[in-house]
Parts: C-alpha cells; sequence; structure tokens
C-alpha cells in the first residue's frame, strides 16, 4: 500500500463524478502550474513515484476512480510535464562497486558564464557524474559521484582543479556511508 493510501483517509466515492462535471478549459502543455493539482492527482504521483510498473487499474481503484478517467489523468499529468518518465531504481553498488560522494563545488568569482559552461560541458563528458545541480549559497554546484575508490576521486578531482577553463575554486568531498532513503522514492 502506497504512503498516501495509508495516511490519508480514502475519497468518497461520489468524489471522481464531481470532479468532471465542468469541463475544464484547454491549458496550455507547457505551463505545469496554470492549473493546481487536485487531490486525487496528488495521489496519482504519490502512488507513481513509489511503483511506476502499477498497473492502471490497481491504481484507480487506489485512488476512487474507474481505469479510463485514471489513464486520462496520467496522461494528462505527461502532457503537462508533471510526469517527465519512468524510470528504474538501481543498486549502484551490484552494478559497479565502489564509492559514492556527494561534492560541493565553487566556482571562482571572476570566472563568469563562460567558466560555468565550460565546468558543466565537462561533467557531461565525465561518467563518474550520476548528477549536478547549480545550487545557491556558498557554492555553485552539487554533484553526485560514483568512482572506482578514493584514489580514482582524488585523480579526478585533482584533473579538474588544475584544469584553468573550469576555474574551480574549492572541492568538498563527502563519502556516502548509507542510503536512507533514495532519490526516485
Amino acid at each position: 500500500m502506497s504512503r498516501w493510501a495509508a495516511q490519508r483517509p480514502p475519497l468518497p466515492p461520489n468524489l471522481s463524478s464531481a470532479l468532471f462535471r465542468t469541463k475544464p478549459k484547454r491549458m496550455d502543455t507547457k505551463d505545469a502550474n496554470a492549473h493546481p493539482l487536485d487531490r486525487i492527482d496528488e495521489a496519482i504521483i504519490d502512488i507513481l513515484r513509489h511503483d511506476g510498473r502499477i498497473t492502471f487499474e490497481k491504481l484507480s481503484s487506489l485512488v476512487n476512480l474507474t481505469p479510463r478517467p485514471c489513464l486520462e489523468r496520467v496522461r494528462k499529468l505527461e502532457r503537462r510535464g508533471v510526469i517527465r518518465g519512468y524510470g528504474a531504481i538501481i543498486d549502484l553498488q551490484k552494478v559497479a562497486p565502489g564509492v559514492s560522494l556527494l561534492v560541493l563545488v565553487a566556482l571562482s568569482n571572476q570566472s563568469g558564464r563562460a567558466a560555468q559552461k565550460a565546468f558543466e560541458a565537462t561533467l557531461r563528458n565525465c561518467p563518474q557524474v550520476h548528477e549536478c545541480q547549480l545550487i545557491s549559497g556558498h557554492f555553485d554546484y552539487s554533484l553526485r559521484l560514483r568512482c572506482r575508490d578514493m584514489e580514482h576521486y582524488r585523480l579526478l578531482s585533482e584533473s579538474w582543479m588544475n584544469d584553468d577553463t573550469l576555474h574551480i575554486d574549492k572541492l568538498v568531498a563527502h563519502p556516502v556511508l548509507a542510503e536512507v532513503q533514495p532519490m526516485a522514492r
């Protein structure tokens, strides 16, 4: 059972018919905020976040809809870009044994947008980088890396620090000790 179903009371049976009494306006498919999500949309998202392979029959029963309106809601969430895709949660330790690191990167203050573009291009071509976010605060980027061992990370970080085109001021690495809650869940 999903966390949503366990925490929230079930929806009344007549709620789904009440949602479709008025014809919705045509929405801009690029603007996910054009229409706020209702309770059923939030429930669908929460359930799919935990089990992207759930059947529409089971999903519809969990949100108290018939399968067709449930499918239409999922497709609408996909068109709006709220649901961007489906994936598998991979155990990286089994695929590529090694060490996972969270790395914070600060670029030099004088570097400008050209250095950001060079740094981002370098990361896109680096297979050890699994995620990269541009962040605010004392650091500019947050990275999730997967390296064979700490020596491999040391060599990688030294190559970045020695590359003058990247304008890296500081790297701070935090080895991941355990994954408490996977990102996809």
